[in-house]
């Protein structure tokens, strides 16, 4: 099993890099944004060639995990050291700002920022200061866990 907290450059480099091939490849091919706040909310759409591609997008996570599980052996083990309820708040919190900020980091951090819009830069600013500030706070002022 793999602990995701491991210090990775080589795995992180190339899970990078895959991210902004298939990124690209879906703005270049297909004209769209690969954020997956977006691409999840649109498969609740009646519109049937939008719910085939954001379903294809969603199963390729997927067996993008299960092949590299398969061809490495590893399992990728995620701990999350806090109680179900400060994780289901949390995960609200993340869907909340989903839609109040028009999108998620993918969709923002990585293709907004490398289209160069400045909505989402200053969208990814707010992302990680919020997610940097959230951190400092509960593990280290409130200790909740």
């Amino acid at each position: 099993m793999v602990n995701v907290t491991e210090f990775t450059p080589w795995a992180g480099l190339g899970g990078g890099l895959l991210i902004g091939l298939s990124a690209g490849l879906l703005f270049l091919l297909a004209g769209r944004i690969s954020g997956l706040s977006g691409i999840t909310a649109g498969l609740f759409t009646r519109d049937r060639e939008e719910i085939q591609w954001r379903a294809a997008f969603i199963v390729g996570l997927w067996l993008g995990a299960i092949i590299y599980t398969a061809v490495t052996g590893h399992i990728m083990r995620v701990d999350a050291p806090s109680s179900l309820i400060l994780l289901a708040v949390g995960g609200f919190l993340v869907g909340l700002g989903t839609r109040m900020g028009s999108g998620c980091t993918a969709g923002h951090g990585i293709c907004g920022v490398a289209r160069l819009s400045k909505r989402s830069v200053l969208a990814t600013i707010i992302f990680f200061s919020t997610a940097l500030l959230t951190v400092y706070l509960v593990r280290h002022v409130g200790r909740w866990s």
